[in-house]
């Protein structure tokens, strides 16, 4: 009786020690372990002056007590040192909980954003948690910050008569996707890529055969990721397209694992930067 007693005792003492070590490691120590990952991307359509051009992609900041201005301006020297032609952010500049909203944490983020640099700009759409906070407030952040927002909206970038269209939808899970508004300000012709904070938006997107790829945040990858199990903390819209590259009706479509997450754990799924070298088809 006293071996079995003993046994469970160590036994319950092993697994409290791996639950918490755990813990502490998915609050403490992958949030800060950014993988930055690198794609060469075959787009078809586009012009050959764009052929080697580089975008980088960085998502779901989610401004909080762990994203201060000091940790962003240190993942902002990792976007600078890829050299990017092209920085996009789809999504998610700030917090929202039915616990605490972190407005003011987000409105700090606009003088680390004003320090990256790229030739063409940066460009943003926003996503479900800026309208669940304050909208108004994050688009001010985005103006103070140097970034631009593409607001069911179209932006044709040239190099030497070549064009390539960015285009950008507002968040689909709140209600304020106009794509038709995006399509009627479309050019026929080049390539054209879209921003869209929700992957699984990319059924839609795809179907009008007129973008080459779509680049996606707001998974956050599932954040805890175990071995033969499907992630359990997917946001809705999704739950199809969670992370990495995948192929929607002939369309590219990429969903960036973000920088941030709500609630604030990563297991096996590091926080991700981006970076895109596109090549003509």
């Amino acid at each position: 009786m006293n071996r079995r007693r003993a046994f469970q005792t160590l036994l319950a003492t092993t697994v409290g020690g791996v639950l918490v070590s755990g813990l502490v490691y998915a609050r403490k120590v992958e949030p800060n372990r950014v993988e930055v990952r690198r794609c060469s991307l075959s787009l078809p359509r586009l012009g050959r002056p764009f052929e080697g051009y580089r975008i980088v992609q960085i998502s779901d900041l989610h401004a909080d007590r762990q994203m201060t201005p000091g940790r962003l301006l240190e993942l902002v020297g990792l976007v600078n040192s890829e050299a990017p032609d092209l920085i996009v952010i789809t999504g998610d500049f700030a917090t929202h909980s039915p616990f605490f909203s972190l407005v003011d944490h987000a409105a700090k983020l606009a003088a680390p954003l004003r320090r990256l640099r790229s030739p063409d700009g940066t460009f943003a759409v926003l996503g479900n948690h800026d309208h669940k906070t304050d909208a108004d407030l994050v688009r001010n952040l985005l103006s103070s910050g140097d970034v631009t927002e593409l607001r069911n909206a179209v932006r044709t970038l040239k190099r030497n008569g070549a064009s390539l269209h960015l285009c950008g939808i507002d968040s689909a899970l709140e209600g304020k996707d106009r794509l038709e508004r995006v399509l009627d300000g479309l050019p026929r012709e080049e390539a054209a890529i879209l921003l869209a904070h929700e992957p699984d938006f990319a059924d839609t997107s795809a179907a009008t055969g007129r973008f080459c790829l779509q680049l996606s945040g707001h998974s956050h990858g599932g954040q805890a990721r175990l071995p033969l199990l499907t992630p359990f903390l997917l946001p809705p819209l999704s739950r199809k397209y969670p992370g990495g590259l995948y192929c929607v009706g002939g369309m590219l479509l990429y969903t960036n694992r973000g920088l941030g997450a709500h609630p604030n754990l990563r297991f096996n799924c590091r926080p991700e930067i981006t970076v895109f070298t596109l090549q003509a088809e």
